[in-house]
């Protein structure tokens, strides 16, 4: 006699029973009396949102109890610095588990956790095994690390520079120059390289010429939401760069040209737009900006690798993106790469990967957590018109990863022309608005947050990215 077969986890959004004429309320509390679990995810997932908005006090209270902790070592006489960084030897636990507690990249991955603990008490520990192991697909996550680590080496992103440089000597080289050239130029790149290493590229090199000169906390955001959501819409030229696109671009036969017709172009207008519209704003503190000496010291070291390479890690990194739905491969093809580092090392940067890392750490968090969201997104999103999907996908995707949002619009029975179209344009279109809303965010807010000395603020970055997102949406819905 053959074994029972177990119920699905998460149950499929077919599996779930129709109800006739049922308002959106009455679909919900439904799903949660079949699945009493669909409830407790939902309220896991939105403390672990609530927790990034509290990320940056966590982190104001480490550096608290690690300053009074070295005071009490001095006080003590025990007090070593061997290192010579002023921060004693022996570490205050208290107050490095504050500091994971307080990155951003780690959140949703302590809050896996939590999530775990609740499967196994609510259904059992396979369930939980055979969710994490089985049904969440990590590849994005993957992707990101390796494309990440592989943009970030010295002779792309000498290359990048130099290509970007052409465009700002028009400009006379100038920090505004630099800011508009990054800001207009590295997002459409990214329909091409992808959006991770289009924002790796763009966030190195804005921290560069940009960042060290100190501008306001004003502008910082303004710039950093204003990059979240060029890169968001920049990779929407092709159907294989942007991550929500990729999820529709087979399941509705969305190919190269679909894209370019129905969104590129769109797109590149509102980057054109919003890009200036910021300029004109901040001009006369972007026009002030001096350019360090130290800036030419880093850059110009890089000119020396040769071109042959570049050609070579050119090759992996379209590599990388070529393979992009095979983790065997590409991670197979990141170890190359790591040896061919290793053999050139004489004109190679240091690797960084603690970066890549916890960006992938972030993802992986946040596709766990999403994979279970399913049973009220769906309904919201089909339970409204072509304008509404625009906005709810908008909104949606501040609280979930755009990628999952229009994943989960391809599993939505009746979907017209209109609203598949409608769902991509309000996904790409929010995924600057938070850092969970686009899946390179979190790689920009790695890069950049040392510019942010108390922890880049969920608000800030709202506010930043509030005014392009609203132009965006005036060229994705009117044009």
């Amino acid at each position: 006699m053959a074994a029972p077969s177990t119920p699905a986890f998460p149950p499929t959004l077919s599996s779930y029973p129709e109800i006739p004429g049922a308002g959106l309320t009455e679909i919900l509390s439904s799903r949660i009396q079949i699945d009493p679990f669909n409830l407790v995810a939902t309220v896991i997932f939105l403390l672990a949102i609530a927790h990034t908005f509290a990320a940056a006090k966590i982190q104001h209270l480490a550096h608290v109890v690690e300053k009074r902790h070295a005071q009490r070592l001095r006080s003590a006489g025990r007090f070593t610095d061997s290192t010579g960084d002023g921060n004693p030897d022996e570490v205050s636990f208290t107050g490095k588990v504050l500091h994971f507690c307080g990155e951003i990249e780690a959140i949703f991955g302590i809050w896996v956790i939590a999530l775990a603990a609740a499967i196994v008490a609510l259904k059992d520990t396979a369930t939980a095994i055979h969710y994490l192991a089985d049904t969440v697909n990590f590849t994005e996550p993957m992707f990101v690390v390796v494309v990440m680590a592989i943009a970030a080496t010295r002779p792309v992103l000498g290359l990048a520079e130099q290509a970007l440089r052409s465009v700002a000597r028009l400009g006379g080289g100038r920090p505004a120059a630099w800011w508009l050239a990054i800001l207009i130029l590295a997002p459409l790149f990214g329909s091409f390289i992808t959006e991770p290493a289009a924002m790796t590229i763009a966030a190195l090199l804005l921290g560069r010429q940009f960042y060290e000169l100190n501008p306001s906390p004003r502008l910082k955001y303004a710039t950093l939401g204003l990059l979240f959501v060029n890169i968001s819409v920049g990779g929407t030229l092709t159907h294989f760069a942007a991550p929500p696109v990729l999820m529709v671009a087979k399941p509705w036969n969305w190919d190269f040209g679909f894209m370019l017709v129905n969104f590129g172009w769109k797109a590149a207008v509102g980057i054109v737009v919003a890009t200036s519209f910021y300029f004109v704003m901040f001009k006369d503190e972007l026009l002030g900006l001096k350019s360090s000496a130290a800036d030419a010291a880093v850059t110009q070291p890089e000119r020396t690798v040769p071109i042959w390479i570049t050609f070579v890690h050119l090759g992996f990194l379209g590599f990388t993106v070529w393979m992009a739905h095979y983790p065997v491969l590409f991670i197979g093809g990141f170890l190359f790469f790591l040896a061919f580092t290793e053999a050139t090392y004489h004109h190679q940067s240091r690797l960084e990967l603690r970066g890549p890392m916890l960006v992938g750490f972030f993802l992986a968090g946040l596709v766990v957590h999403g994979g279970l969201q399913g049973w009220w997104i769906g309904p919201v999103l089909k339970s409204m018109g072509e304008t509404q999907v625009f906005f709810g996908a908008t909104v949606l995707t501040a609280f979930n990863d755009n990628a999952a949002i229009t994943y989960l619009a391809t599993l939505v029975p009746g979907f017209t022309d209109g609203m598949k179209y409608a769902v991509v344009a309000g996904a790409v279109t929010g995924g600057g608005l938070t850092v969970i809303a686009n899946a390179p965010n979190p790689a920009g807010q790695t890069i950049l947050k040392k510019y942010f000395p108390e922890g880049v603020s969920p608000m800030g970055l709202f506010l930043g990215a509030l005014v392009p997102t609203l132009i965006m949406g005036v060229c994705f819905m009117l044009f």
